[in-house]
């Protein structure tokens, strides 16, 4: 990936220890079990994401399959900072944010089989995670779709007077999208509650960001008097600091903001889709050495004493064997029935006694 400019906008955020992010105080107030946790969660993603790529290769998972491998850090990083009045919506990379909000497994991929017991039972498949009862929202299709409804959700926090935030995630091809524009000028417009999340891959669908995009992504938000900043995904307590920063802001003051989180997914843009015709195999692999979020991470709980080798095998060998339970649980999942097809798609259909409306609902 090319080199982007520093940003010197006045309103960009600066880094909030000068570089040695453990010590921002939001990530030395962590305790021990907090910094296992966070990792944990990291390499779960990682082994589910790996375990659903081999059943799709085994043709057990239909249609798309968009992983988030390598890009852990950041859902994982800005949802551990999540209140109870905070929000989450992202698009169709979206299984990284799923167990980063604390969904279980098991209906993730039961969801991805297409399958009854799935978290949109059967009928969203990859790309439609929702947990409500977690205030996570989705798991969108459509580019760039999501973040007007990110910005709904800021403007139920604001109405029910909730000194919440919510995050809006995005990849940095959605940014381009005219719904994305239109939202940050409501958003700004009406000081709304929320931070715009741009997880910046470098490549769009497999388009690299310089033949894409003019200038600085995150920097577009100066334009509609918005706060913004940037930071790096490959670095969980500098997306933590980062994001900690914007959320408050939000929260405290209702003002949005975007922050550009460059990061890196070592997959293509769907596991259908080539991983190496548009970057060259040294790219990915020199990424992987280098930045690898889960091993700098681990590098870095090593050195603080939290994690030794024992314990860093104990914690991947429970993200395997709960990849594999889920996988043996979607596989004795049923399938929807054909009478499932027209369930959950009218309230009134589904709620015949309290119908208000005449007339068919559905036609053959």
């Amino acid at each position: 990936m090319s080199k982007k400019p520093t940003a010197t906008a006045e309103k960009k955020a600066e880094a909030p220890t000068g570089g040695d992010f453990s010590k921002a105080p939001v990530n030395a107030s962590l305790s021990r079990e907090e910094r296992i946790e966070l990792y944990r969660k990291m390499v779960r993603i990682r082994r589910f994401e790996e375990r659903s790529l081999r059943a799709y290769q085994s043709k057990k998972i239909g249609g798309f399959l968009h992983l988030y491998i390598g890009q852990e850090a950041v859902a994982v990083g800005a949802c551990s900072l999540m209140g109870k009045d905070d929000h989450v919506i992202t698009a169709y990379r979206d299984h990284g944010h799923a167990i980063a909000v604390g969904m279980d497994t098991k209906p993730l991929m039961s969801e991805l089989y297409g399958k009854a017991t799935g978290c949109s039972k059967g009928k969203g498949g990859s790309m439609h995670y929702f947990a409500p009862e977690l205030n996570y929202w989705g798991g969108h299709g459509i580019v760039g779709g999501q973040i007007p409804l990110g910005v709904g959700l800021a403007y139920g926090l604001k109405y029910k007077g909730l000194k919440g935030a919510a995050m809006a995630f995005m990849g940095d091809g959605a940014v381009n999208q005219g719904a994305v524009h239109e939202a940050y000028n409501l958003a700004a417009l009406w000081n709304l509650p929320v931070v715009f999340v741009i997880e910046n891959n470098g490549y769009s669908m497999g388009t690299s960001q310089a033949r894409s995009s003019a200038g600085e992504l995150a920097k577009r938000a100066a334009g509609y008097d918005m706060d913004w900043g940037q930071c790096q995904g490959h670095d969980i307590y500098e997306v933590r600091a980062t994001m900690d920063k914007f959320l408050r802001l939000a929260r405290e003051k209702s003002r949005p903001a975007t922050v550009e989180i460059d990061t890196y997914r070592y997959r293509g843009h769907s596991v259908a889709d080539p991983d190496n015709t548009y970057r060259s195999k040294a790219e990915i692999e020199e990424y992987r050495r280098t930045k690898d979020p889960i091993q700098l991470f681990q590098n870095q709980l090593v050195s603080e004493g939290v994690l030794d080798e024992a314990l860093i095998a104990k914690i991947d060998e429970e993200a395997r064997s709960e990849a594999e339970l889920a996988a043996e649980y979607a596989e004795a999942s049923p399938f929807p029935t054909v009478d499932d097809i027209q369930k959950d798609v009218y309230w009134e259909a589904d709620n015949p006694s309290q119908r208000a409306s005449k007339g068919r609902l559905f036609f053959d």
